[in-house]
């Protein structure tokens, strides 16, 4: 007869051979569960290697390993020539069993708090599901074009280095780093910045930079200006951060600046929001006459400009205008960017150009948020800035986001003709894509993601002065771009059948 901790063994543990975890992890984790719930008491004889292997059907090397695993942990204690017996580590903390219910109801977590919570509704998800084929977002990049093998090289010789673990121990952060100064020389040389380490703070993404900068501007009920058509994640955190939010004319020069100097008035303003090189989403560059009549109008009202460059790199067709911050001779532009575009977006990062003071305050927000950093991150990025890396990629990603930008305006000329209205763009990763007919968008999304393309409900604008979708196409290639064309089409053709 088996005994009785063979048959608790025998009846509790299950595992699967066709999942990514071993089958030891995975039994031994069902066996801390059962010493967890009180089916094995602490002093419990397990049964031995040979034994429990031939109970579970696993080969004796895997007993072993189940073991092993459970003695590292601190659970069992294996005495040579005795037995593995059960023990139950200090740290361990008892668990409560709830007397008025079923003992495995005890077990299962709460969906509800049992206290009150302060609520958000601007941080509402706005991720939506869909098995389609194709989704069409905002203008990312293609993952697809990540050097994977390279950066696996660069990666492990990044975590080899000497001085890292120096710089894991170091004693301050606030000393400058080395990926600060060749990220500080990287922009100085691309943008036109004559900038220094200390007017520089890098951070995950450039939506942490925009929460930062958020949290050091903006007090309940400041004011905040946009374009009419803005970016919906920079609204959600100035919404978050107490503003109040004011929307701004976008025409074909961008930025409609004489409007802020006819609807407001001197100090009432906290900060304008502007994407000065491609207006999100409409993707309008602000001509260079805006671009000074607002650096002076900044400065005589008295508020600060955000300038979010998201795409500067993404350059077509001549050069890209310099970023307006590299002409604020005021102190009163806050400039945010990203770097590594053409990277996975865990080898992304974000960063702030702003008055050294401004900086130095927003480092305290950064150590709050973000203590620890990424140092092998920023060891590798720093190396590839060095050697040349960082722009020869992004060189080379440039020609095949042209050659997909030229095909995707080709498309719809060919499959849409007059019932659209679009410019092609001189860089970036979207077109602002017009419909001369005002159509449902919610119903042509539905109808596309019958047809296998996914509009997400973020990239569709449609008031009584808008109809119209910020197409991504940076994702996509060139098979993939005429497929999703095609399919669109033919959405919009049942949208529009009478």
């Amino acid at each position: 007869m088996n005994s009785p901790v063979d048959t608790i063994l025998k009846e509790l543990i299950t595992y699967d051979k066709s999942i990514v975890q071993p089958v030891y992890v995975q039994v031994a984790q069902q066996i801390v569960n059962a010493i967890q719930r009180g089916y094995l008491s602490k002093g419990t004889k397990l049964p031995g290697t040979r034994t429990l292997s031939q109970l579970l059907q696993v080969h004796r090397n895997t007993a072993v390993a189940i073991y092993e695993e459970l003695a590292s942990q601190g659970w069992v204690e294996i005495i040579a020539n005795r037995g593995t017996f059960v023990l139950l580590p200090e740290q361990t903390k008892a668990k409560i069993k709830a007397t008025t219910q079923q003992v495995h109801q005890a077990y299962h977590y709460p969906k509800e708090a049992g206290f009150p919570f302060q609520e958000s509704f601007h941080l509402a998800s706005n991720y939506q599901q869909t098995e389609a084929k194709y989704i069409i977002n905002d203008g990312k990049p293609d993952l697809r074009l990540h050097p994977t093998h390279q950066f696996s090289r660069w990666y492990s010789a990044a975590m080899k280095r000497k001085p890292l673990i120096q710089k894991w121990n170091r004693t301050t952060t606030a000393s400058t780093s080395g990926f600060k100064t060749q990220l500080c020389n990287y922009l100085n040389a691309t943008r036109g910045f004559h900038i220094k380490p200390n007017n520089l703070l890098n951070t995950r993404s450039s939506e942490m930079s925009l929460y930062i900068v958020s949290q050091l501007l903006i007090k309940q009920d400041d004011l905040v200006l946009v374009g009419q058509l803005s970016y919906h994640a920079a609204n959600t955190i100035f919404q978050q951060a107490g503003a109040t939010i004011r929307t701004i004319p976008v025409d074909d020069e961008g930025l409609d600046v004489e409007y802020i100097r006819q609807h407001f008035v001197k100090k009432r303003i906290r900060c304008v929001y502007v994407s000065a090189q491609r207006h999100y989403p409409t993707t309008k560059t602000l001509s260079a006459k805006r671009r000074l009549q607002l650096l002076q109008l900044a400065k005589e009202y008295g508020f600060a400009i955000i300038e979010d460059d998201y795409d500067y790199d993404f350059q077509y067709d001549g050069s890209a205008m310099l970023p307006m911050a590299t002409a604020d001779t005021n102190g009163i532009v806050i400039y945010l960017g990203k770097m590594g575009q053409s990277f996975f977006p865990s080898f992304q990062s974000g960063f702030v150009v702003a008055p050294e003071n401004l900086i130095a305050e927003a480092y305290n927000y950064l150590t709050l948020l973000d203590e620890q950093g990424d140092i092998i991150q920023e060891q590798m990025l720093s190396e590839l800035i060095a050697e040349g890396e960082i722009y020869r990629l992004l060189k080379k990603n440039i020609v095949t986001y042209k050659q997909r930008r030229d095909l995707l305006c080709l498309r719809l000329k060919l499959y849409f003709k007059d019932a659209i209205h679009f410019e092609k763009p001189s860089g970036g990763l979207a077109i602002w894509l017009r419909f001369a007919k005002k159509i449902s968008l919610v119903r042509l999304a539905n109808e596309a993601e019958a047809l296998d393309v996914f509009l997400p409900k973020t990239i569709l604008y449609q008031d009584k002065n808008a109809c119209a979708i910020r197409f991504g196409f940076g994702h996509l290639n060139e098979d993939e771009i005429e497929d999703v064309v095609y399919r669109l089409k033919q959405a919009y053709d049942k949208v529009t059948r009478v």
